[in-house]
Formats: structure tokens, C-alpha cells, sequence
């Protein structure tokens, strides 16, 4: 396993496997709950459908400035459980990031999913997570049983799995994330083969299958909605939708960014935060 950077003042702690909801479960570690970290509550990172924690490592040394701060492997990515007939559905996801909590003995959590990981986020809440503190969901797919489609194709993420599997280099990447620099061009070559396709494939079809509209209304955590201005993925008028379904939420824009925000604008990211998780970043 490639570690993240060591910098003077990093704070990356450890990464390290837990069996929970019957799977391994693989995390990295950042911060701790010493000095002042360990009065406010620790922050669960959950990374989007391609995104092995390693991938999000910069986040998480950024976090763990502030927070004891946990980045998962989400099942079927980086080093976690994957396997044939596995359950990859969103329920058995948000299962997972409930018995994780638990396995970890966090009494209390902040969590923060990107994407597919806002969606594991959003079904949390609305299950039970009795250790969800607060929620933030960065660009949730909004697609859905008779919404319109999630905007990124099939093909680019089977067609870059593929050429992963078989040993791409960063510069072969940059044919599917043009605009990302040679460092993350470089993690991503290196990582994208142990996100295994079956479950991707299960996760894609669950974006337009399952109903996360309908959990809106029985979460009873603070949530704030992170959006990109660019992307697509959450429009305007999604944004008042989630807000009618969820009076309490909390919205906020990240101007210049796509999708993957902290890529295109990660101070910009950090901003949005605001105080929600109890102090700025």
C-alpha cells in the first residue's frame, strides 16, 4: 500500500482494517483525539464510487488539522472487502458506515460523503445511525426512479477500470481526467484497478434505482448540502427541491468547481464548510 505523502506537519496516523457488518472495512487514520481534537467529534470521510480512500488523503490530512479523522474504503474500493456476489446495494453500504462507527467506538460522528458517498450518508441517517452527529452531502447524484440520469456515462468508468487492471501510467489517465494534475493523475492510475467493477456497476444502477429523495424527510440530523456550480450533477432547482423535503438543511455553492470539488477548488471546499462542524478548516 502507497501511503500518503508524509509532509513535516502531517497528520496522517495510520491506516488499519475492521471487521464490521460482516466485512472488512479499511480506513486511514488522521489527527487523533488528542489536544483539542479530542473535544469536538471525529469525522467519518465516506469517497465516492471510484475513489479509494488513498485518493482523498489530502482531505483527510486537512481534516485532521481539526478533527480525528477516519477516510474509508468503501466496500468493493481500495483495500475493504470485495467479492464475487457480494452485497453492493446502498443499504448494505450504509450498514457498513453505521457498523463502522460502532466498531470504531465513536459515540458521536461527524460524516462526510462525497457523491455516492452522500447518498451512504443520506440512507444512514434516514436507517438510524445512532453515532451521526451531523451530515454533510457533497454532490449527491440527485437521478433516480423517473429523474433524469446521472450525467457521468457507464463507459468512462468501465473503459478506465479496464486499462487500470492492465497497468495504465498517469499520462494514459490523463485521457479521462483531463484537468487533474500528474499527482493525482498518479494516485489515481495506481489505485483505480482495486475498485472491483461488479461493484461499481451495482452502485451506478443503484444512482438511478434507488429513492434517496424519499429519506429526506425522516432525517433528523443537521445536514448541509455541498454543491458544485459546474457539473451538472446538482442543479438549482434540485438544490430547492432537497430544501422542501428537508426544511433544517443547510445549502451552500462551491463556485468554479465540478464534481469533484476539492479537485477544481479545494480552498474553495474547505470554505463551504463554514463552522458546521463546529470550527473552520
Amino acid at each position: 500500500m502507497t501511503k500518503p505523502p508524509i509532509m513535516p506537519d502531517s497528520h496522517f496516523l495510520y491506516g488499519a482494517n475492521v471487521r464490521a457488518n460482516g466485512i472488512r472495512q479499511h480506513y486511514l487514520r488522521y489527527g487523533g483525539a488528542n489536544g483539542e481534537r479530542a473535544s469536538r467529534d471525529p469525522v467519518i470521510v465516506v469517497p465516492g464510487i471510484t475513489s479509494p480512500a488513498i485518493t482523498w488523503g489530502f482531505v483527510g490530512e486537512r481534516l485532521g488539522r481539526h478533527f480525528d479523522t477516519y477516510v474509508v474504503d468503501v466496500r468493493g474500493r481500495g483495500l475493504s472487502t470485495a467479492a464475487p456476489g457480494l452485497d453492493y446495494s446502498l443499504d448494505a453500504q450504509a450498514e457498513d458506515l453505521i457498523a463502522l462507527a460502532e466498531a470504531l467506538g465513536l459515540a458521536r460522528a461527524s460524516v462526510v460523503g462525497h457523491s455516492m458517498g452522500a447518498r451512504i450518508g443520506l440512507r444512514a441517517a434516514r436507517i438510524g445511525m445512532p453515532a451521526m452527529a451531523r451530515l454533510v452531502a457533497v454532490d449527491p447524484p440527485v437521478s433516480g426512479p423517473g429523474r433524469r440520469p446521472y450525467p457521468a456515462k457507464l463507459p468512462w468508468y468501465v473503459d478506465s477500470m479496464k486499462a487500470a487492471r492492465a497497468g495504465m501510467d498517469w499520462t494514459a489517465m490523463r485521457e479521462f481526467c483531463p484537468t487533474w494534475t500528474e499527482e493525482q493523475l498518479r494516485l489515481r492510475a495506481e489505485w483505480l484497478h482495486t475498485c472491483d467493477e461488479e461493484a461499481v456497476l451495482a452502485s451506478f444502477e443503484g444512482f438511478h434505482t434507488d429513492d434517496i429523495h424519499a429519506d429526506l424527510p425522516a432525517i433528523r440530523q443537521p445536514v448541509l448540502l455541498m454543491t458544485a456550480e459546474r457539473g451538472g450533477v446538482v442543479e438549482d432547482a434540485d438544490v430547492a427541491e432537497f430544501a422542501s423535503l428537508l426544511a433544517s438543511m443547510q445549502t451552500v455553492r462551491v463556485p468554479g468547481a465540478g464534481h469533484m470539488i476539492p479537485w477544481d477548488n479545494e480552498e474553495g471546499f474547505y470554505q463551504a464548510f463554514g463552522t458546521f462542524l463546529g470550527v473552520s478548516i
